[in-house]
């Protein structure tokens, strides 16, 4: 069946290549080209050229903002083979990722995991961002912004900066469709059609997109299955009101891919692994705290043989709405409202024990802004902002023990099957389904706790916030944007799986946020513009899909509502009129909190500065920049799974490693320090451009390169100065329909990249990247 499928959406691909190039000839005025470029270099490539609508203002250009960005078209988006949000590093300054367990679902900017917004709403997200994987069948721009979100998107967990998913709206101009299909090595197969009908022109318009993804995987028992199903309407009432609506359906079935446990040196430098099952402190080999490896061999192993199982269960479905209606009430009133509804369901039941079940998560938000326009010079912002969120989900992770696995061994080397002293620990939520409560008990009155606790909740918010931000012009060259916003919290939280005979444990807690914000600039000229930023914001601190969970203590963390994150940034920007040149750079200073696995937070001060460079001509366009970043500990303690490589492993084989047998994994906490944060490279460069050779014929390429970084904490493994490089080139086949070929990791590295976020698992996993491989893809309009 899999082979059918496949020659089926091949026939189709070359079926519509071959038909398209036949119609080259017979063209006609009544097709109409939705898209037209002022030069071939394509001039929406160009930050130049980039207005961002939402955290800013409405249709506001990249110069004029106060703030680091990277503003992507969707023109920018086919341009940088943009399929993920790990894929903008390649673009983005500072922008570096770990895998994210092979699924990334936020982006990484300034060290830190970001928040994701899309038409300026923030949507759910996993537990410290192991949530599910996006699909953009419904976006068409990419906002990446550096530091906190502005006062009016709200308080956020993550700080490093944001992404704003702008969606498709339904055109009223015209009606026009579009059909992409691709193909790629490892049975990587997708297709996507996208048609916007403009049922009464300037008045009403209908849009709808369909993405289908089945892709195979380089890595072992990995797979990718989605759907996504996207409409929108759109209406113009009368030349001062508007109204989009759009919806969409997304299901995703795919793997959590570990990568490779045990990263020593030898492994990132040759890609030699040490074999040996670990053993248990009882005598079992079954993976589990403290387990120490007697090596048995040292063995060059495949890239592909991760850290995956057959027969794991991981899927989910999102249901997502977003509403934007919009009106000017009068010469000096304009209001705006903005609704957002998200539903998720998600399961994974993994060999290794781990469970997370989110039986229903349910975000609700709808924020209403009013524009006060005083003068040309004054405008304020006031709005009321309102955030619901419903979380039901059960987690089990105490179980989990990944460097005691011999990958190179059998399958079974990778099943952990619960002990009955474990199972007592835990409550069965169904038929071998093992989760922990979601409270602390203490059944035989011994003082201690007899249960293992993850971030099984039942738990709901209220969020309501109060914003004012105003921007004033002070002179001719001289704008002051001020902002402030308060947010009061109502939390509760409860168990839904009690153990029988006790109450089951909640409690409510109400806290109120505030967040502050300032710029300052000073436009030299139109072309030129320098601002000085600050923000300071209190965060939050969540579980998975943004619930609150109880503690050891049966209580909601005040700490969770305690994290402050401060920006100071300083840059300027330059687009000269008579040029499609741009350049902008900043130099910044951040701190910031990231949760921990035990639910406590860890402070994190950064430096950096970032600078980004774009051009675009008749027949090339190129994009460069670069990053620096000083992330350290602010006096803080730091966390890992394992205190050092050498830990899991005895002394029995000096040969091939000098163990100490502490054991893996041992959760260890760092004394506070000023160290350097694991998993982050102090600088990055990044190249990307392209070249007309025809009129119909492009070569493209990009270039990536990341300084040498520690993995651990302790600095005992490194990940070496790495390169990637990818190649394309694209044909028109004709003004409606191109081909493009891809070659991703050109000159075939063996590079590697950190697992999670935070440095958690570096003494325990790292991912090897996919070697050299090739993508075909076909796009037509009509």
């Amino acid at each position: 069946m899999q082979t059918q499928k496949h020659t089926f959406i091949l026939s189709i691909l070359a079926y519509t290549i071959s038909s398209t190039v036949q119609a080259q000839q017979v063209e006609t005025s009544s097709i109409e080209v939705i898209e037209v470029l002022g030069s071939q270099g394509g001039s929406r490539l160009n930050q130049k050229n980039a207005l961002v609508s939402g955290p800013f203002g409405e249709g506001v250009s990249a110069i004029e903002i106060p703030r680091a960005l990277t503003s992507l078209s969707q023109e920018a988006m086919a341009a940088l083979n943009i399929n993920d949000l790990h894929d903008v590093l390649a673009v983005t300054p500072n922008s570096y990722a770990a895998s994210g367990f092979g699924n990334p679902s936020l982006p990484s900017l300034r060290g830190q995991l970001g928040d994701l917004f899309q038409d300026g709403m923030r949507r759910q997200a996993g537990n410290n961002g192991f949530g599910i994987p996006l699909s953009f069948n419904s976006v068409e721009q990419l906002d990446i912004v550096k530091g906190p979100a502005p006062v009016l998107l709200g308080t956020t967990q993550r700080n490093g900066g944001f992404v704003n998913m702008v969606s498709k709206r339904a055109h009223l101009k015209k009606s026009f469709g579009q059909l992409k299909l691709s193909a790629a090595r490892w049975d990587q197969y997708s297709a996507q059609l996208d048609y916007s009908y403009a049922f009464e022109p300037d008045n009403k318009a209908f849009r709808v997109s369909y993405e289908h993804q089945d892709k195979g995987s380089f890595y072992d028992y990995s797979q990718f299955i989605s759907d996504s199903f996207f409409m929108a309407y759109a209406q113009q009432f009368d030349a001062d009101t508007s109204w989009d609506i759009n919806f969409e359906v997304y299901q995703v079935d795919y793997t959590d891919n570990a990568g490779i446990n045990r990263p020593t040196q030898a492994l990132i430098d040759d890609g030699l692994y040490i074999q040996g099952q670990g053993q248990q402190p009882n005598g079992s080999f079954v993976p589990g705290a403290g387990a120490v490896i007697s090596p048995t061999g040292l063995i060059k192993i495949p890239r592909s043989q991760v850290y995956t199982h057959p027969n794991d269960k991981n899927d989910a479905s999102t249901y997502l709405l977003h509403s934007h209606y919009k009106t000017v009430l009068n010469n000096g009133l304009s209001f705006r409202n903005l609704t957002y509804y998200q539903y998720l369901e998600r399961e994974e039941i993994a060999q290794n024990s781990f469970v997370e079940i989110i039986d229903g998560a349910h975000t609700f938000e709808n924020r209403s802004e009013l524009d006060l326009h005083w003068n040309l010079a004054h405008i304020s912002t006031f709005a009321l902002d309102i955030r619901y969120n419903n979380v039901l989900g059960y987690s089990q992770f105490t179980t989990e023990a990944d460097n005691p696995v011999d990958l190179t061994g059998p399958l079974s080397n990778r099943e952990i099957p619960l002990t009955e002293s474990q199972k007592d620990r835990l409550i069965e939520l169904r038929p071998g389904v093992f989760v922990s409560p979601g409270g602390q008990y203490d059944l035989d009155n011994d003082g201690v706790g007899d249960f293992s606790l993850s971030d099984t909740t039942d738990s709901k918010s209220l969020q309501i916030g109060l914003v004012w931000q105003h921007k004033a012009q002070l002179s001719e060259y001289l704008n002051l944007d001020l902002g402030y916003r308060s947010d009061f919290y109502d939390v509760q939280a409860q168990d839904p799986l009690a153990p029988s005979g006790v109450v089951a444990a909640k409690d409510e807690t109400q806290a109120w946020l505030q967040s502050y914000q300032a710029s300052l600039s000073y436009q030299l000229s139109q072309t030129f513009n320098t601002y000085m930023s600050y923000s300071n914001n209190d965060s939050t601190s969540n579980s998975m899909a943004g619930g609150n969970v109880l503690g050891g203590d049966n209580l909601i963390s005040r700490q969770n509502f305690a994290t402050e994150n401060k920006l100071y940034e300083l840059g300027f920007k330059y687009a000269p009129f008579e040029s499609n040149w741009y350049f902008d750079a900043a130099i910044f200073e951040q701190t910031r909190s990231l949760r921990n696995q035990d639910g406590s937070n860890t402070g994190i001060k950064t430096q950096g500065a970032e600078t980004q460079v774009w051009h675009t001509d008749e027949s090339y366009w190129f994009n460069l920049s670069y990053s620096y970043l000083d992330a350290r500990y602010n006096d803080s303690t730091s966390a890992q799974e394992t205190r050092q490589i050498s830990d899991a492993f005895d002394n029995s084989r000096p040969d091939i490693i000098q163990g100490t047998a502490g054991g893996s994994p041992a959760y260890t906490v760092f004394a506070a320090s000023n160290a350097k944060v694991q998993g982050i490279p102090s600088q990055m460069v990044s190249l990307n451009g392209a070249v007309w050779i025809t009129p119909k014929w492009q070569l493209g390429t990009s270039l990536v390169y990341t300084k040498s970084y520690p993995l651990d904490y302790l600095g005992t493994v490194n990940i070496r100065d790495q390169h990637s490089l990818n190649l394309n080139t694209r044909y028109r086949l004709s003004d409606l329909a191109n081909i493009r070929l891809d070659v991703i990791n050109a000159s075939d590295q063996e590079n590697w990249q950190p697992v999670f976020e935070g440095g958690y698992f570096g003494a325990t996993l790292v991912m090897p990247n996919e070697p050299i491989h090739a993508k075909v893809s076909f796009e037509q309009k009509f």
